[in-house]
């Protein structure tokens, strides 16, 4: 389902806002905030290991999740939060996207070299390429990071 429309179109009527720690959070929400979205909603994935141990421990995870929660909500007090537990981070966020009923998915990209990239799957391809909504690249202000 495409969240667009529930809204009448509005491209910013409910972004989705994927969000990996703090810093990254705070950065998101500002770079989002001159686009004066209706309604954000922050989005924690942590990656669960599939058969192996998890990056870092549940409760680990869940800490990193407030406070990139808390981050998003200094620049927009009403955001709402999603907490989701996934291998494909990237399928995480699409199901995420339709379980709130965003209209639009927003991110920064998180840079890294190529072979970062290539290890990862290059999330961001994935992000842009498949997804059933409007996907914003929001920029970077690496001066400011």
């Amino acid at each position: 389902m495409n969240g667009t429309e529930d809204d009448g179109g509005n491209l910013l009527g409910h972004v989705l806002l994927p969000v990996a720690h703090e810093d990254d959070a705070a950065a998101s929400a500002r770079a989002l905030r001159p686009y004066r979205p209706d309604h954000v909603t922050a989005l924690h994935v942590v990656e669960k290991g599939g058969g192996v141990p998890d990056k870092t421990p549940v409760e680990q995870s869940e800490a990193l999740a407030a406070d990139a929660y808390a981050a998003v909500r200094a620049v927009f007090p009403d955001a709402d939060d999603h907490t989701a537990y996934a291998r494909d981070v990237v399928d995480a966020i699409f199901d995420a996207a339709d379980e709130v009923g965003a209209t639009a998915i927003a991110f920064r990209s998180r840079g890294g070299n190529r072979l970062m990239q290539f290890l990862s799957g290059d999330r961001s391809l994935k992000l842009v390429t498949q997804a059933d909504r409007p996907v914003i690249a929001l920029p970077r202000d690496d001066a400011g990071e």
